[in-house]
C-alpha cells in the first residue's frame, strides 16, 4: 500500500473560510523561512484581479463562507488590492498578510474610509520575525525591520491595530521572553495595545534550505487522527483562490496534489494528509488563525 493511500482523508465541513493568494508569488522581501520562496523574481503564481476575486466572492455566499483572507506574496504588489479589500468588505470580515513596507497613507485612508461604511472589520496581519534589526534581519533581509515598523506605525496612525505575527526560529522555552521584548519595543514605537501571533516554522520552500526539511516519519496517520479536534486543520474548514485554481490550504500551493479544482464546489472533496505541512498543522492547530483580542 503506498504512502498516500496509507495516509488519513480529511473531508471540509463547511467552507468558513476563504483565502485569495491575491498577490501570487511575487514579494518585495526574500524571507530565508518563507513555506513558498516568494522573491521579488518568483512569478510562478500570478496576481488575481478585482473580477477574480468578485467571482469567486459571488460564488461563496451561497456556500456560507464567514471570512476572506488575502495572501501572497505580498498583496500590496498588486494594484487591485484597495478596491478587492473595499468589495470584500461588503461580504464579510476581511484580513490581509503583508509585510507593510509598501503601504501608503492614500490606501490606508481609502481602506479606513471603506470599513467604515461596512458592518464587516479590516484586519491586517503584519509579518515581523524579530524585535529589532539584529534579530530580524537575517531572516527576512537588510533594512526590512525599519521598513516593516514605518507601515506599522502608519496602520495604527489610520486607526488600525495591526496583528503582528513572527515565526518562532528560536527554542519554545524563550516564547515569553521574545513576546515581552515585542510587546515592549512595539509600545515604544507608539502601538500602545499591540497584539501579537507567534507561528511555527514550515520547513518546506526557503525554509527547507535553511534548515531542514520534513523528515519521513513527520506525517500524520489515522492513528492521530482518533479523538482528534480536525476543525483546528486549515483544511477542514477553507480552500485558497490562485490564478490557476483553488487549492487545499495557502500551505501548500506548490504541492500538484493540493490542486482540486477550477471552482469551489470542485474544491469540496476530501484530500490526503500526506504532507509534512500537514504535520505542523496537527500539532499546533490554528496556525492561519487570528487570535482572538488584543494582547
Amino acid at each position: 500500500m503506498s504512502d498516500r493511500d496509507a495516509a488519513p482523508q480529511l473531508t471540509m465541513s463547511h467552507l468558513d473560510d476563504l483565502w485569495f493568494q491575491v498577490g501570487g508569488t511575487l514579494c518585495n522581501y526574500t524571507c530565508h523561512h518563507c513555506f513558498i520562496s516568494c522573491s521579488p523574481h518568483n512569478d510562478t503564481f500570478g496576481f488575481l484581479t478585482l473580477d477574480d476575486v468578485s467571482h469567486h466572492l459571488t460564488e461563496s455566499v451561497a456556500l456560507g463562507v464567514k471570512e476572506y483572507y488575502f495572501t501572497g506574496g505580498e498583496p500590496f504588489l498588486n494594484p487591485d488590492i484597495v478596491p478587492i479589500l473595499s468589495a470584500t468588505l461588503q461580504y464579510g470580515p476581511a484580513t490581509v498578510l503583508t509585510n507593510a513596507a509598501v503601504l501608503k497613507d492614500a490606501w490606508l485612508a481609502a481602506l479606513a474610509e471603506a470599513e467604515s461604511h461596512s458592518t464587516y472589520s479590516l484586519e491586517f496581519r503584519v509579518s515581523l520575525d524579530g524585535f529589532s534589526a539584529a534579530t530580524n534581519d537575517p531572516i527576512r533581509g537588510d533594512r526590512t525591520f525599519e521598513r516593516t515598523m514605518r507601515g506599522i506605525e502608519r496602520l495604527v496612525a489610520h486607526d488600525f491595530l495591526p496583528i503582528v505575527t513572527a515565526v518562532r526560529t528560536w527554542p519554545i522555552e524563550q516564547d515569553d521572553e521574545q513576546t515581552d521584548a515585542f510587546r515592549d519595543m512595539l509600545k515604544a514605537r507608539g502601538y500602545a495595545r499591540p497584539r501579537l501571533k507567534l507561528l511555527p516554522t514550515l520547513q518546506i520552500g526557503a525554509e527547507a534550505q535553511r534548515s531542514e526539511a520534513y523528515g519521513p516519519h513527520d506525517r500524520v496517520t489515522a492513528t492521530m487522527l482518533h479523538g482528534f479536534d480536525r476543525r483546528t486543520l486549515v483544511c477542514e474548514h477553507s480552500r485558497v483562490v490562485t490564478d490557476r485554481g483553488v487549492y487545499v490550504c495557502p500551505i501548500l500551493i506548490e504541492s500538484p496534489d493540493a490542486l482540486l479544482g477550477a471552482t469551489l464546489a470542485e474544491a469540496d472533496r476530501p484530500f490526503a494528509l500526506t504532507h509534512g505541512a500537514c504535520y505542523t498543522c496537527y500539532r499546533y492547530g490554528a496556525i492561519c488563525a487570528n487570535p482572538s483580542s488584543p494582547s
